[in-house]
């Protein structure tokens, strides 16, 4: 039976800057407009945090019964490694993201009921990446999946439900939240490529292939100060964000230079180090500016 740290190490605490980064940013862009609400910005963040939580057990439990995870290179998987039965680590996703799912609908009291058509299709989104009969992570769609869900829907909707509105410097910052999270998702599929290519999981990274991967990270880490710049035109203080532009370089300094295996998870913890880094100075420029 898995202990209490090991059910920990399952719900993996070190993609939580991919839940933290998109509420700062989009809290910041609702202060920015003068229209942040400290305790709706509270509500997002627990939303965010229980949905990835749900997500990462989610995936532990469908790819665990699938064999997936019977051969893996990083984080603990719970049912790939025996130490929890399917069916407890399937009801703590449950719970997780049943958990986001009451915050979100004191969200959509609050602000609009179409927000619960996001929120539903947040939770499917959740479940179906590796579940279901045919998931979408097992068809290259995971990157796309990631950028939507903790990219524009989380940024978007965190500054929507606390300024009722969204602008192009939300949208802005979203994509750069976006392409962050999808350089740790893109990260984590590189180092996967050998076991996900024998286990048939068609991650985009095994379709691009060991080289393209690599320069898709690089891509994927210029887009958020590529941002910076344009959100110089709501406030000059947004230059800020180059502060995270050291991190961003050594988060690519494995993939860059051809890491394998265990040698691509500093590249993983660098990764959402930069994306968490941007994000609260970003976040503190567009609300002070």
């Amino acid at each position: 039976m898995a202990s209490a740290a090991q059910w920990l190490e399952g719900a993996r605490p070190r993609t939580l800057p991919n839940a933290i980064a998109p509420v700062l940013v989009g809290t910041g862009a609702a202060a920015s407009l003068d229209a942040a609400v400290w305790w709706k910005a509270l509500l997002s963040l627990l939303v965010s945090l229980a949905l990835i939580v749900g997500v990462n057990y989610a995936n532990d439990y469908s790819d665990g019964i699938r064999g997936t995870d019977d051969d893996r290179v990083g984080p603990l998987r719970l049912v790939g490694s025996g130490l929890a039965s399917p069916a407890a680590v399937r009801n703590a996703a449950i719970v997780s993201l049943g958990i986001g799912a009451v915050f979100g609908l004191v969200l959509v009291l609050v602000t609009a009921w179409w927000l619960l058509l996001v929120g539903a299709a947040c939770l499917a989104g959740a479940w179906f990446y590796t579940g279901g009969r045919n998931p979408y992570g097992y068809s290259g769609f995971g990157e796309i999946a990631v950028f939507v869900f903790f990219g524009l829907i989380a940024v978007l909707g965190t500054e929507f439900v606390q300024a009722e509105r969204v602008d192009w410097a939300g949208l802005v910052g979203a994509v750069a939240v976006g392409s962050f999270s999808s350089a740790v998702l893109v990260t984590n599929n590189l180092r996967d490529i050998p076991t996900d290519t024998v286990s048939g999981k068609t991650t985009l990274a095994v379709k691009l292939g060991d080289t393209r991967t690599r320069t898709l990270h690089l891509a994927l880490m210029i887009v958020p100060f590529l941002a910076t710049i344009g959100l110089v035109a709501r406030t000059p203080w947004a230059l800020v964000g180059l502060v995270a532009l050291p991190l961003a370089v050594r988060a690519n300094a494995p993939v860059r230079g051809g890491a394998q295996g265990p040698g691509l998870i500093p590249s993983l913890k660098d990764t959402g180090l930069a994306m968490l880094a941007w994000s609260l100075v970003t976040a503190l420029a567009l609300g002070l500016g």
